[in-house]
């Protein structure tokens, strides 16, 4: 008996082909993502896991915005003090640090009445301001009426904290 065999069929496979055979598979068939199983349900969340899913398969150059996209500033004045009108009465914590000393319990339980503490914080030093636990000044003790307060000496910057931060490290 003969062999027949087909003129365009290699017996010996190029691996070479075989891996562009592969790229080429996998290509057109890209494996199912996260936003593949949210398809058909009607929803915003799925409906941003399907736009970023398809964005991130094909990048694209941002297309310029369209004429009108964007509405145009005028009045700004009018616009920013409503704006700021819907915060003002949201409570925030002011506190006042004078210093800061680590204690065991035993000796916190020995505290009473005419106790002294001693803190890190040096007399004369200005003492730390934080707003729901930020730093964003720093200031000095003053007596106004026979009641404390504190006179603000410097306002902590967002660079300035970014600063602190660092310096941390």
């Amino acid at each position: 008996m003969s062999d027949i065999t087909d003129p365009d069929k290699k017996t010996d496979a190029d691996p070479a082909d075989d891996w562009a055979a592969a790229l080429s598979e996998q290509n057109a068939n890209p494996p199912p993502s996260q936003a593949d199983g949210l398809k058909g349900v009607d929803d915003d969340w799925a409906r941003a896991m399907a736009e970023q899913a398809a964005s991130n398969a094909a990048p694209s150059p941002s297309p310029a915005p369209a004429p009108g996209v964007f509405q145009p500033l005028v009045d700004i004045g009018q616009s920013a003090t409503s704006d700021i009108d819907l915060i003002l009465d949201i409570p925030v914590q002011l506190s006042v640090e004078l210093g800061r000393t680590r204690m065991t319990i035993k000796n916190i339980l020995q505290l009473g009445q005419g106790s002294v503490i001693e803190l890190d914080g040096l007399a004369g030093e200005p003492m730390d301001i934080y707003v729901n636990g930020y730093l964003i000044a720093q200031g000095e003790v003053v007596v106004v009426d026979d009641r404390y307060g504190i006179r603000l000496t410097d306002i902590i910057t967002p660079a300035d904290r970014l600063n602190r931060l660092n310096s941390r490290r």
